[in-house]
């Protein structure tokens, strides 16, 4: 079926079944169904595990929605870790992957390996990922986070990538987690933020027990924090390290997580850092090129009880319609989920009161993020949880080393979720050991389908079916004197519904990069018309009011009377 509006064209696959809407459809007609295997991904995640424990085994890697070939299909980019070189003994397993993993789209909810052809089949130990079309060139190209040192891939456009890591000038010999795409300076070239963990090296590597004999493998606690690093785009083609002259240099962070915002509402990208064991950091804009933490102050860089948390992964997103971006942060088991709510100058913990403490204090949350899975307009909270020690157990009985997920559910009325893992489907709710997770509409039928990632196992692709029983509007930004992809521009859309806010973002999550279009839940106001022949259809009862653009560059473009269930594309006006 194909629907097609303002010039822009919005393809329903075959596959994907469309039912016409009936009014606002409750989140129980919604099921996320694992389709890893029938759509042809076999991605195994390799931490190099052979008995030594080694702290990076732990973490995992992260995983990205990218439309590499420009053709409007989501793929996907599987992060991969690699077996440790001259381990004593023993030799590299054939049967493990050594490289990360990027799967084309075949346009009919399969994928096909191109990760060779593609020139990605590279042996590095990855753990993060970003996506964005740093040089503007139309094509997006890859940032890798990795321990020891980070990778940028340059899209050449015709199906093929190119590590130019070293003529691009970017150096970052840490122990890389997190990454994220934004225009700190707004200048219309997109910088890239690499939060870095500890300092580790398998020479340093400590013994570490949990029963006074055998090796476990290490907290944070046990090493050194390193500094995350801030490369500036210079436009040229290369970067320039101005961590310390941005003033984010700080060798006590130990961080998993960060996020993009502009916390208080100034019109300058904000730098949020996720420390495992550390104060959290927020690094505030100052507009001149420098930043400044103010975290303790905002009351984000501790918990309620005053102790820096493990934290890991993070989000950020106006979650309850109330024009100001809160954050969802990802904890250590026996510390709960936080949902720091922005009230304007500081963040108060909304986590208890809006019932999502509790469900998350015996999880080991990794990822986490805002999606609207049932688009109902209201913004939902998924989570990827896994513990970090295979035999837990023996030591908290109440906590497992392999995890379900969680998702709550936003009522949209009190600021209240509610956990329906469970009713969403059998698949979503089985447990797993967790780490990175990503949102992207693989069918193109204007629902969020879930990517996640294990430590040393399989890659899910979890397809929504029944989300687009409610109405919905996909948005794709082309920037021209902002950035091409939009990065950092806001999006408001006003309907019966009300007005909702998506931020362009890359990163957030834990290592991983979300589909950059926005969806908006537009939720009831469809009539079914009379089936003419074989093929469903509906007749809109009411159209979205008005879409609103503010750019970086503080550009605003406007749509007005935009027809729902339909993808469209908004290019920036230009003088």
């Amino acid at each position: 079926m194909i629907l097609c509006y303002c010039g822009w064209m919005a393809v329903l696959p075959a596959s994907a079944q469309f039912i016409p809407p009936q009014g606002d459809v409750a989140h129980g007609n919604v099921k996320f169904v694992d389709i890893t295997h029938a759509a042809g991904i076999d991605f195994i995640h390799n931490t190099g595990a052979f008995g030594q424990k080694y702290l990076p085994e732990t973490m995992g890697s992260g995983c990205a929605f990218i439309d590499y070939d420009t053709d409007g299909w989501q793929d996907i980019l599987l992060v991969n870790g690699k077996d440790w070189a001259g381990r004593v003994g023993t030799r590299p397993t054939p049967t493990k992957r050594q490289t990360m993993a990027l799967y084309r789209n075949n346009h009919d909810s399969t994928f096909t390996d191109v990760t060779e052809a593609a020139g990605l089949a590279i042996p590095l130990y990855g753990m993060g990922v970003a996506v964005a079309d740093y040089d503007n060139d139309g094509a997006p190209d890859i940032y890798i986070s990795c321990l020891e040192a980070d990778r940028l891939f340059q899209n050449r456009g015709d199906g093929t990538f190119v590590d130019i890591t070293q003529t691009a000038g970017i150096h970052n010999p840490g122990f890389g987690t997190s990454c994220a795409w934004f225009d700190y300076n707004k200048d219309g070239h997109l910088d890239v933020y690499v939060a870095n963990y500890v300092e580790w090296t398998r020479e340093t590597d400590l013994f570490c027990t949990l029963d006074g004999t055998h090796k476990s493998y290490c907290t944070p606690e046990s090493y050194p924090g390193q500094s995350s690093k801030l490369f500036r785009n210079r436009g040229d083609g290369t970067f320039l390290d101005v961590s310390r002259i941005a003033r984010i240099e700080d060798k006590t962070s130990k961080s998993l997580g960060v996020c993009i915002f502009d916390y208080n509402g100034d019109g300058w990208p904000d730098i949020f850092e996720a420390n495992d064991t550390q104060p959290n950091k927020l690094y505030q804009n100052n507009g001149d090129g420098t930043f400044i933490e103010v975290g303790m102050l905002a009351g984000i860089a501790y918990n309620e009880s005053g102790i820096a948390t493990g934290a890991m992964g993070i989000d950020a997103a106006d979650y309850d319609r109330s024009g100001r971006e809160s954050l969802v942060i990802g904890n250590f088991s026996n510390e709960m989920l936080n949902l720091y709510h922005n009230e304007g100058d500081f963040f108060i913990d909304d986590a208890p009161v809006a019932q999502i403490g509790n469900a998350t204090l015996l999880t080991l949350t990794f990822a986490c993020f805002f999606f609207d899975f049932d688009l109902d307009g209201n913004l939902d909270i998924f989570t990827a949880n896994g513990h970090v020690e295979t035999d837990i157990s023996a030591i908290q009985s109440e906590v497992t080393y392999a995890q379900p997920p969680h998702l709550f559910h936003n009522k949209g009325t009190d600021g209240t979720f509610t956990e329906v893992c469970q009713k969403v489907g059998t698949d979503l709710a089985k447990p797993i050991v967790g780490r990175g997770a990503a949102y992207g509409d693989i069918d193109n039928d204007g629902d969020w389908d879930l990517l996640v990632t294990t430590s040393n196992g399989p890659a899910h692709l979890f397809r929504n079916d029944g989300g687009n029983r409610n109405g919905w509007i996909k948005i794709q930004l082309l920037g021209r004197k902002s950035n091409r992809d939009g990065i950092g521009a806001h999006i408001r859309v006003t309907s019966a519904m009300g007005t909702q806010t998506r931020t362009v973002k890359s990163g957030s999550s834990y290592c991983s990069q979300s589909e950059l279009t926005a969806i908006f839940g537009i939720g009831r106001g469809y009539e079914p018309l009379q089936n003419m022949g074989k093929i469903p259809t509906t007749k809109p009862s009411h159209i979205i009011e008005k879409i609103e653009v503010v750019w970086p560059s503080g550009v605003v473009t406007t749509r007005q009377n935009v027809k729902p269930n339909q993808l469209i594309r908004i290019e920036e006006n230009t003088p």
